[in-house]
């Protein structure tokens, strides 16, 4: 054996270097700057520390801060074992259990000698790990046998620890890191990898910011731990920005502003469901009226489907395998017996509300024969679903029970798919417009593990996923932002999502479709072909809000409640100074309302400044200021809610100005 390996940079580049080399030695022969500036190397696709021995050609890229994805995995990676180690130097006798890294941090689970952690720990907590970063102490790898780390954490009473490596694999070499070179520093066990050492954190990186309780595996029969959570970037500048759009976010909270607007409501007698007000239900149904004239305009054929489905039919399309935890079962038919534990013998005895409206859209297409020239056949349903979701997953109208989709389901031919998936995504992408988002980002998720299908199947689904997005008008908008997923498309097909970012920078996963071959062969749907034989269309799955209830709430949060005025629940606001316009005021707000605008009055004997605040609270659009000199001239005093200035016009201009921003966009260009 050559004791030279060759390793490819990423200029394409060939060194011919000795055997273990370490990624810190390629980075320091090319320079001292880019030593300093290492974190991590990356060996053909997986990552490792800088200081692991290459034992055979590879590929090799250095990763820096630059990476940022990479850099920030491993910063929370190592700020959870900085907080692991500072926990146990101010509480000695605490045993550590887990830590992951989190999308925007940390958190570690503790097993406490004498109390739970507190919110008051948290500051002398921060105050140790910023001497433990400031120590600069190396993170050192090891591999142990499963026997000796069992036997090290008995011996220091790492219970959990123990148990967790006793279920580990026999004869494979498990590895621990070390905060320091000594023999009695730090450690714990970690796969890692982890930076060079603990003074590549930023001391002012990071924030602890609750503790709460956890059981050990999650599992309510086990122990109870304390989970401390942190958040951790780069750098402070970082830092700051993050709590600063975690401040923004609580003004934004949808269930605030909902309570704030009277939009909905939620309560225990309804977990996760919404009771939606008189206003709320305003902003569903002009959200709702716009997507249906959207389809219509697409070619859509609206139908309505059963929310109770004999169980039979879930379990023929597949779903009862995969969802039957989430969804909500009752007997076929109440037995006729006073036995309290009448048994079903199976599913021909249960009915289930559906989680989804995809097999009944099947049964409809079954119905009658369809020749090829009959497809596209776009079918759409604002279906009303039903999935139990754990209560602690629900989420104010986030997360729900109860909610409500713009589904859709287009049934092609093979040469008709490209292009129906290509048109799908222009007519997402000009809704999203509309809407107010114009950043977002499209991901492929590709072949889980388990899944029904050909890989054959599989790979023509995903490369027209692929084209269709490629040939779309969002193909330069999205370039650097079209992504693959690896393992996370459904178990019946491909899909593209389409993740929408927020004004505050935050992101959400909302439309998608996927591209079905499986659905119409299991519940046999087919089509007459040219060639006159029985064919299986190919059943497109998709969605442009996901739910009414969550994307709602995404529209309070990014709009801050502040609509435009053609989803604004109350439009105008007529408000008098005076009761000697009243009676004016009664003329203003017939005419408002004769033009389409909604409008309430306000003629109540208080200050307008007052008035003027509490609308400006329940984000109605304008309001329409009246005195006795309006009153006498015809006249109103315009006052936009979201700020701006005071004009006084003409009671028409105002209505027409008003009619004018109320139209819905689609109108809008349909009569330009």
């Amino acid at each position: 054996m050559s004791d030279l390996i060759q390793l490819t940079l990423p200029d394409g580049s060939v060194r011919d270097l000795p055997r273990g080399t370490t990624g810190a030695d390629v980075a320091a022969s090319i320079g001292p700057g880019l030593l300093k500036a290492a974190l991590a190397a990356r060996v053909n696709d997986e990552l490792v520390d800088l200081s692991r021995p290459i034992l055979a050609d590879a590929r090799l890229s250095l990763v820096t801060a630059k990476d940022e994805a990479e850099a920030l995995e491993l910063a929370r990676h190592d700020y959870a074992h900085v907080l692991a180690e500072a926990v146990q130097h101010l509480f000695p006798g605490t045993q550590i259990t887990f830590g992951p890294s989190t999308d925007d941090g940390f958190y570690y689970d503790f097993a406490p000698k004498d109390r739970p952690f507190t919110e008051e720990d948290l500051p002398g907590i921060e105050a140790e790990m910023r001497a433990i970063i400031a120590r600069n102490e190396p993170l050192v790898r090891e591999e142990w046998t499963r026997d000796a780390l069992i036997a090290h954490f008995n011996a220091h009473g790492e219970t959990f620890k123990a148990e967790w490596a006793a279920e580990l694999p026999d004869g494979e070499a498990l590895t621990i890191y070390r905060a320091g070179n000594q023999p009695d520093a730090w450690l714990d066990m970690c796969r890692g990898p982890h930076l060079p050492s603990t003074g590549k954190l930023d001391p002012n990186g990071f924030k602890l910011t609750r503790v709460s309780g956890a059981y050990w595996r999650g599992d309510q029969n086990n122990a109870m731990l304390s989970r401390i959570y942190g958040t951790g970037w780069l750098n402070k500048k970082q830092l700051d920005a993050h709590l600063l759009r975690i401040e923004e976010a609580a003004k934004r909270d949808h269930r605030k502003i909902g309570q704030e607007m009277d939009l909905f409501h939620l309560q225990p007698e309804a977990q996760g469901s919404v009771f939606w007000h008189p206003r709320g239900f305003i902003l569903w149904r002009q959200l709702e009226a716009y997507m249906r004239r959207r389809l219509d305009a697409a070619g859509y054929d609206e139908v309505k489907t059963p929310q109770l489905m004999d169980a039979r039919q879930w379990e023929q399309s597949g779903h009862w395998g995969k969802y039957r935890e989430n969804m909500f079962v009752v007997p076929d038919e109440i037995p006729n017996t006073d036995d309290d534990a009448a048994v079903f013998s199976g599913t021909a005895d249960l009915m289930a509300l559906k989680p989804m409206n995809c097999p009944a859209h099947v049964l409809i297409f079954r119905q009658g024969i369809k020749s090829y020239r009959d497809l596209p056949i776009r079918m759409a349903e604002f279906g009303c679903c039903h999935r139990n979701e754990p209560h602690g997953a629900l989420h104010g109208i986030m997360r729900v029970r109860q909610f409500t989709q713009d589904d859709a389901h287009i049934f092609v031919r093979e040469d008709q798919l490209i292009a129906e998936v290509q048109g799908f995504c222009e007519l997402l992408d000009s809704v999203y417009r509309d809407l107010g988002f114009d950043d977002y980002a499209v991901k492929l998720a590709l072949r889980p593990d388990k899944r029904f299908g050909s890989d054959a199947m599989w790979d023509q689904a995903e490369d027209e996923l692929r084209q269709a997005v490629m040939l779309s008008g969002l193909s330069q908008s999205i370039k650097d932002r079209f992504e693959e997923l690896p393992g996370e498309g459904a178990f019946y097909a491909p899909k593209l999502e389409f993740h929408l970012t927020d004004a505050i920078g935050r992101t959400w996963q909302v439309g998608t479709i996927q591209s079905d071959r499986v659905l119409p062969d299991r519940l046999d749907a087919s089509y007459i072909a040219e060639d006159g034989n029985r064919h299986r269309p190919i059943m497109l799955h998709r969605a442009i809000l996901g739910t009414f209830e969550r994307f709602i709430g995404i529209l309070i949060e990014h709009h801050a409640g502040r609509f435009p005025l053609w989803l604004t629940p109350v439009q105008a606001v007529v408000a008098t100074i005076v009761s000697d316009a009243d009676d004016y005021a009664g003329t203003v707000a017939a005419a408002l309302q004769k033009a389409g605008i909604r409008t309430e009055t306000d003629l109540r004997n208080e200050k307008i400044n007052l008035k003027v605040r509490e609308h400006s609270l329940s984000k109605a659009g304008y309001m329409l200021v009246l005195g006795r000199r309006e009153a006498e001239e015809g006249t109103v005093a315009l006052r936009s809610l979201a700020g701006g200035e005071q004009r006084v016009m003409r009671l028409d201009e105002a209505v027409a100005l008003l009619v004018a921003e109320a139209t819905p966009p689609d109108l809008k260009r349909r009569m330009s």
